[in-house]
């Protein structure tokens, strides 16, 4: 029996070319091909980036068309992340979406990439029911957005400066653990003491909302300098054991502030479905910490699989059909943006 709807998604907001096909709510394909020439930089090169999408967009769509087993006529409706992210990169995906989607005769349905991250949960069973409370954590931003409903956004809280997954790349950059350093400093922490350093815990008020992550990335500068932990052609010296320390303690700093914030935001707004996306919702500590907070307070708690964590198209499919379901379609007019509110999802 022929899908009702098929929908290509398109995810080129960064340093990933993904593209992802979902048919009547069925994910049949979510390949991606993620840029490793960012490493030897410590960071995304945007030009290098944007190059890169150039190179691969049409292999990596081919691909999960035949892996979907889908024939480009089949498409309903492709659905592109438009922002927020790295404009030449978004310029890649959302320029070949409209272009497709228009060759196609089909609607192009623009996904904002922070409201991707949300519905990250939502592509495999069990998913949130709302209301539902969303803590997004990623390199490029840390926000708490409440839902009432499908596409109903509240944002009730984010970071005020660093995001908490550009805290931890910054750091593992300052402990010598290379880009992205995430994983890193989650797989050392696993073999120290959480308790060995204090570092700050920079809460701002309990009754509100609002992150900071800037405070725990200058704490273990400091640490490292008042410690003579570096050598004298200025790399870091640590040894194995303080290295995991280090890595550990300073996890367990970010961990529970974005543990403590969201518990607060669960009780405050009586809300007892709790969502957890963006990259850093792979992290161990995160996951084990706000799973137990959550029982503890009767909450449910979701997390997306690993492979829906960092970018990816089956996110922004995901949305895509839950729009194309609702009508929704955009303009040919429509631009990608760098910096893109959730509120305009």
């Amino acid at each position: 029996m022929r899908a009702k709807a098929v929908i290509l998604g398109i995810e080129t907001s960064c340093d990933e070319t993904s593209a992802a096909v979902m048919a009547d709510g069925v994910l049949l394909s979510n390949i991606i091909s993620s840029q490793i020439v960012h490493h030897q930089y410590g960071g995304v090169v945007p030009e290098l980036a944007s190059r890169a999408h150039q190179k691969y967009i049409i292999p990596i769509v081919e691909e999960a068309l035949v892996k979907a087993g889908t024939a480009k006529a089949e498409l309903s409706a492709v659905a592109v992340a438009m922002g927020p992210g790295l404009m030449g990169a978004l310029l890649v995906g959302v320029n070949f979406g409209k272009a497709l989607a228009y060759g196609l005769g089909v609607p192009f349905i623009g996904v904002n990439h922070m409201e991707a991250h949300i519905y990250s949960n939502f592509i495999d069973q069990p998913v949130p029911a709302f209301p539902c409370l969303n803590l997004t954590v990623s390199g490029g931003h840390t926000q708490l957005v409440l839902m009432r409903d499908d596409f109903s956004y509240e944002l009730i809280g984010e970071t005020r400066d660093d995001a908490a997954g550009e805290a931890f790349d910054k750091v593992a950059k300052m402990l010598g653990l290379g880009y992205p350093g995430g994983p890193r400093v989650d797989a050392l922490a696993r073999e120290g003491n959480p308790k060995a350093i204090h570092f700050p815990r920079t809460m701002l008020l309990d009754d509100e909302f609002a992150f900071s992550f800037s405070g725990i990335k200058t704490a273990v500068l400091y640490y490292l300098r008042d410690n003579n932990l570096r050598s004298s052609d200025g790399t870091p010296a640590i040894p194995p054991a303080l290295l995991a320390d280090l890595c550990a303690s300073f996890q367990a700093s970010v961990v529970d502030v974005l543990v403590r914030k969201t518990m607060n935001a669960s009780k405050k707004f009586g809300i007892r479905q709790i969502a957890v996306g963006g990259g850093v919702s792979a992290n161990s500590s995160l996951r084990s910490r706000m799973t137990a907070a959550a029982a503890d307070a009767g909450c449910d708690v979701f997390f997306p699989k690993i492979e829906y964590c960092t970018d990816n198209a089956a996110m922004t499919s995901v949305v895509g059909y839950r729009k194309y379901l609702r009508g929704f379609s955009s303009p040919l007019s429509s631009s990608a943006m760098s910096n893109l509110d959730i509120a305009a999802a």
